[in-house]
Order: C-alpha cells, then structure tokens, then sequence
C-alpha cells in the first residue's frame, strides 16, 4: 500500500507550497486566515475608568477579569475597569480598532487610559505582569519567590497552545474526530497535569506559600478549561489529580475568582456569565 493511502484523506500528499483552501470545517473554520490585519472598520467604545479591557471570557480572558477582581479586592481602587465583549464567534476581534490595540487579533486586549499616551497592552501574560507592576500585587518582590512566579507563568504560555490549539480543537472544535491527533494532544496535556499535580504535592500555590499570576494565569486553562470549555476532564480524568486538584478548588473559592470568571462570558445559567462590566454593581447583583 502507499504510504499516502494512510493519510487523512486517504492520499493527502503535503503540496510543495501550502496554499489555503476555499473553506475549513470546524468552529472557526471561516474565520482563520493566512494574514494579519484589520477586514473591516469598527472603533471600540470606551467607558468610564482608566483601564478598559477588550476580551471573552475563554481561558485567556478569565486571567485579566480574575486578576483585576482580585486588586479590587485587595483594596486597589486604580484598578476599576469596563470589560468591553470581543466575541470571537462573530468575529469582533477583526475589526480595526481591536487590531489596532491588538495587530495579533487575539483577546484579550486592555487600554490603560490613566498614562499618557494611553498604553496598549496584549498577550494575557504581559497584562498580568503588567497590572501586576502597575498595583505591586501578586507579583513577589524577593528574587526566588519572584523568578518562580515567573517561571510558572511562561510556562503556562508555553502549554496554552497543546491544550487549547491542540487537545481542544481537535477534541470539540474539529469538523470530524482524528485519533491520531487527539491521541498525540492528550498524552502531552495528561503530562502537564503530571507535571503541576507533582509539583502542587510539595508547595500550596505555584511559587510557593504566596499566590501570584502564575496561579491565576493556569487556573482557568488546567484544569479549567478541561472541565469547562473543552468538557476533556472525564476523557483525561482529571480526578486523578489530587493535589492538582486541591489547589483548583482552593483557587475556586476565592471570592474574586468567582466574580472574575463569569465576566465576559456568553452563556451558562443566569449567574454563570456576564457579558460586560461596567462597576461592581453588575457582579453585586449576579452574587447576592
């Protein structure tokens, strides 16, 4: 048999130069591209505060609404916020005042009105180092703690894509399921929750005894987004985690993670999700 044969499709053969096709299957099959840039002309809408962040509530945006629920919390009153919704179904992330924010077309996206010039700032990783610097909270000043936290949080950028691009399309998003591809993300993803459950055995928060924006950054992906968006925890039993697992759930019931992660979210029952938030008062309202 030729090799080719095996393929899926069954004689796919890597053209010399890929070129993209007319349409892909999948969830966001139409709107990927092979270029960058903005594809047509909306402004974003700003609000009252100083910082105003443009993001859903996936994985990625649950880190910047957690964070900032969290300063609040803690008394920084700097860091009120708007969260603007970027809904990625239907494309807001294309439009040229996010790109503008944002040349990557990705949420989430965070305006800080309050320096003049006002300072873009995207990648959720250097919007949690910099509110972080900004409020000096979460961030640990002493030089182990602190190469720690940031250890933990590159770390968490560096295995985003195996679990999101990775597990997670090809377990939900996919137009049809390939085994080779979920078999080849799940043995990583399975890994990394080896690696945290290992590590969380010996130490009550990621960089320690003190929680920081490592802890908030891997939250919401592992095991979060493996029993939400992606619904991969049963697949992966996740329960097998325990200490992975006691840290999740420790994490979980902290007020402003309760109130960080429902915000820009679009479904789940009433008070599971919040399309924006303009004040506190609209979480006050959903946590009566």
């Amino acid at each position: 048999m030729n090799a080719s044969e095996e393929n899926l499709p069954a004689g796919y053969v890597p053209p010399k130069v890929w070129s993209q096709k007319q349409t892909y299957g999948g969830v966001f099959g139409t709107s990927n591209r092979p270029v960058s840039g903005a594809r047509y002309e909306k402004a974003l809408p700003v609000g009252e505060h100083p910082l105003q962040l443009y993001s859903q509530g996936t994985p990625n945006g649950q880190k910047i609404t957690i964070m900032l629920e969290e300063l609040l919390a803690a008394g920084h009153t700097g860091a009120e916020y708007d969260a603007w919704l970027i809904d990625i179904f239907e494309g807001d992330q294309f439009g040229s005042g996010f790109t503008a924010i944002n040349p990557n077309s990705k949420i989430p996206a965070l305006v800080d009105r309050s320096t003049e010039p006002a300072t873009h700032v995207f990648e959720s990783g250097s919007i949690l180092v910099y509110l972080a610097e900004k409020f000096g909270a979460f961030l640990p000043t002493e030089h182990r703690a602190r190469t720690e936290a940031f250890n933990w949080l590159m770390w968490q950028v560096g295995t985003a894509p195996f679990v999101g691009g990775g597990l997670g399309h090809f377990y939900a998003y996919a137009p049809f399921k390939i085994e080779y591809a979920i078999d080849r993300y799940a043995m990583e993803v399975k890994r990394q929750l080896h690696v945290l459950d290992t590590h969380l055995a010996r130490h009550e928060f990621l960089a320690g005894d003190q929680y920081t924006i490592a802890d908030i950054a891997v939250w919401p992906w592992q095991p979060g987004s493996l029993y939400g968006v992606y619904n991969t925890h049963e697949f992966l039993n996740v329960e097998e985690y325990r200490h992975l697992l006691r840290w999740y759930r420790a994490i979980a019931a902290r007020p402003a993670v309760a109130r960080g992660r429902i915000v820009n979210r679009t479904s789940g029952g009433p008070s599971e999700f919040l399309r924006e938030r303009h004040s506190a008062a609209d979480l006050d309202a959903l946590f009566r």
